[in-house]
């Protein structure tokens, strides 16, 4: 291995690491972002024979001097200076490495690096942050005593040195030279690691954590969301349907043994009063009204009571506007903060209008609370609108009149308003087409357009169309937004609430009732349309789930974390040494204890040379398959068009839920196809894993039924 070659490769990893945590942690620009790592990459590969041009040179003092005096006339200019500081120290190290020049600029290099790794910690701290910091490391300890070896031998044989000969040494020669460094000692230097990872890892651990939460500069940039502003276009959210960005994660209690894949919580983030036939707004105005608090329970209904309560556990992240979401039968709320979080920490939550929530918090961290959930002792009451009605009931005054004909034709003979809105609900569930890019949106009439026209939209259609037709029956009615539900993470144990899930509702006034929740979007239209299927959905969860437990205990490590690790380790301790087996007998002496070690360690060496020994075994001829096993492929082929037909109507399997599961899903949502789906299912698990046999009628039963669904003749029969 050439040492001028393994050490430039080092170096230029520690430089990589370094721009790259501070470009996760979010306060650059997303452009300036793609230029700090276009000018990384251009930078890393400048060959030396450039480096040593005088163009370069000039370069080297005069591209820092002006991005330095750039940034100050910024800081004049109102700029803020968290992400200027950030800008400027990312720069400064693509320049120098596109100018550096010995081991003198590849140590600047490496300190810039730490600095770099040191503003990430206040910055961001997150799972891109750790990877970044764990690849420091291990290279760091390589590449130091690659420098210093560096920095020695152009220091020291640059002065005029020579070698026995009486020739002056060939610097050159020995960066080329394959023999300085090899294999061992990089493995060595990276073995390095290994102590220093512990040794960082105790500190974390114990040191304390009292009082470190007045460093506030760490806080993530607000994530910026359609649907929940003061003013909502019909046509402007159907896009937020394949974004897969985390917004909420929630914790749901007393969940099976096998949880859903998907479940309807129904989240609300805000509601909106007035319809001016192509957007909704509120007419009342925003609100400061500080939320009923004490300490860190706020009222809904009541102040949270933890020995009743059943609650949801929810993180949110940072969005703007900063909305809370809730579901619809929370009756108060309770906020989750560190233990060492200073008084100034404690988000503030306010009143907003149509019975929402907003908060404020001064790190821009988003907001971790716990959701108490109605039980049968909680009453509702609900007052009656009064004057409020009015704005309930308000149209546009450019309505078309087919419209509140429609309502009537819809509700004929009925004048129940719960059965009016039930019918309402029906009629669009079945008689529209779910679509994301419905032409209606451009309409001088959106509304008009889907309802005769287009007949397909999205959610924010169908609950604009409902909402408009139950008040030209004289039913007061709002629009509700925020997120139907959330996709199960089995590693995290939580529910992943995506952008995708953004929804809109109804919410229907009743009397004795108050406001009723009404969904008319098709059900098997509601799941959001993600782009990841399969072994890439299990690894974005797997990396969701990783991030999550980094920011709960690395980020978010507090006093009350340490304290229970503390009681934690000396209660297993004090337990293992009241053991009357070899445990406590071990522990009570050290000297048994190194024996022990001793003795799993050559019983697992010996176990690996066994396993290293053993050779491979040859296989057999495959007999012949039985009836059974035919059966079996054929059931699996016929499954497969099962498939194929359903990803044809608009309905696929995915690929991480088991066929019954999908099947049973359907008929929950009330699908027309679910019956047909759910009785094919069945017989392709009676045949595949219950043996029953599968004849020839059989099999072109299926084939046939298959194709029905396929064609939309089976739906056709139901009807």
């Amino acid at each position: 291995m050439r040492f001028g070659l393994i050490h430039r490769i080092m170096t230029d990893a520690l430089a990589a690491l370094g721009v790259l945590a501070l470009v996760s942690s979010g306060e650059l620009d997303r452009w300036l972002s793609y230029g700090c790592l276009i000018g990384l990459i251009l930078a890393l590969f400048i060959p030396d024979s450039l480096q040593e041009r005088p163009l370069l040179r000039r370069f080297a003092f005069i591209a820092p001097l002006s991005l330095f005096g750039l940034q100050v006339a910024r800081l004049a200019g109102g700029a803020e200076l968290l992400p200027v500081a950030v800008e400027f120290a990312a720069a400064l190290q693509v320049i120098r490495l596109a100018t550096r020049r010995g081991a003198a600029h590849d140590q600047q290099v490496i300190v810039l690096t730490l600095i770099h790794l040191i503003a990430g910690t206040v910055l961001g701290g997150g799972l891109s942050y750790g990877l970044c910091f764990l690849g420091f490391l291990v290279v760091a300890p390589g590449a130091l005593v690659l420098s210093h070896l560096r920095r020695e031998v152009e220091g020291n044989y640059r002065q005029g040195a020579r070698d026995r000969t009486g020739l002056p040494v060939d610097v050159p020669r020995i960066l080329r030279s394959r023999r300085v460094i090899g294999k061992p000692f990089l493995a060595f230097t990276c073995l390095l690691s290994l102590p220093i990872f512990v040794f960082t890892a105790l500190l974390f651990i114990l040191f304390p954590r009292v009082g470190l939460s007045l460093l506030l500069l760490n806080h993530s940039r607000p994530e910026r969301m359609v649907g929940f502003s003061d003013k909502v276009d019909l046509g402007g959210v159907g896009k937020l349907r394949t974004d897969p960005t985390i917004v909420l994660r929630v914790e749901v209690p007393n969940l099976p043994t096998e949880p859903p894949p998907r479940l309807a919580l129904y989240l609300k983030g805000t509601a909106f009063d007035r319809y001016d036939g192509a957007s909704w707004s509120r007419s009342q105005p925003p609100s400061r009204t500080p939320a009923e608090q004490r300490g860190h329970g706020v009222r809904i209904l009541r102040f949270p009571s933890p020995s009743r309560d059943r609650k949801l556990r929810i993180d949110l992240e940072p969005i703007d506007p900063p909305v809370v979401f809730l579901p619809i039968d929370a009756v108060a709320l309770t906020l989750v903060t560190p233990m060492n979080a200073a008084p100034a920490q404690i988000p503030d939550l306010y009143v907003a209008p149509e019975g929402g929530f907003t908060y404020r918090s001064l790190d821009d961290r988003g907001l971790r609370y716990e959701v108490s959930l109605a039980d049968r002792n909680d009453e509702f009451v609900e007052r009656g609108l009064g004057a409020d009605s009015a704005r309930y009931l308000a149209l546009p005054s450019n309505l078309p009149p087919r419209i509140h004909q429609l309502a009537r034709d819809w509700t004929h003979g009925i004048t129940d308003a719960a059965e009016q809105a039930r019918r309402i609900e029906s009629r669009l569930r079945h008689d529209y087409r779910y679509d994301l890019d419905s032409p209606s949106g451009a309409a001088k009439n959106p509304l008009d357009h889907f309802l005769f026209v287009s007949k397909r939209g999205h959610c924010e259609f169908y609950s604009t169309a409902m909402a408009v037709l139950l008040r030209s029956l004289g039913v007061p009615t709002r629009n509700a937004t925020g997120f139907i539900g959330g996709t199960y993470n089995r590693f995290a144990h939580t529910y992943a609430v995506r952008q995708g899930d953004a929804h809109s509702w109804v919410e229907v006034y009743l009397p004795n009732r108050g406001w009723t929740r009404f969904d008319p979007t098709p059900p098997a239209s509601s799941a959001p349309r993600s782009e990841v299927h399969g072994f890439f959905a299990s690894l974005r969860d797997i990396v969701e789930a990783l991030g999550q437990r980094w920011n709960h205990h690395i980020v978010n490590y507090d006093l009350k974390q340490q304290i229970g690790l503390f009681r934690s380790a000396r209660s297993q301790y004090r337990a293992a040494l009241l053991k009357s087996g070899w445990v406590g007998r071990a522990l009570n002496a050290p000297r048994r204890t190194v024996g022990v070690l001793l003795v799993l360690t050559l019983g697992l060496s010996l176990a690996w040379r066994a396993l290293r020994r053993r050779s491979g075994r040859t296989r057999g001829v495959m007999p012949p398959p039985s009836a059974q096993q035919l059966a079996a492929r054929r059931i699996v082929e016929l499954y497969r068009s099962l498939e194929l037909a359903l990803t044809a109507r608009g309905v696929p399997r995915p690929s991480g839920t088991p066929p019954l599961r999908h099947a049973e899903t359907l008929a929950e949502l009330g699908h027309p196809l679910a019956a047909e789906v759910l009785a094919l299912t069945r017989k392709y698990q009676e045949v595949r894993f219950g043996g029953q046999p599968l004849d020839e009628n059989g099999r072109r039963d299926f084939a046939d039924r298959v194709r029905a669904i396929k064609t939309g003749r089976q739906e056709t029969r139901a009807a």
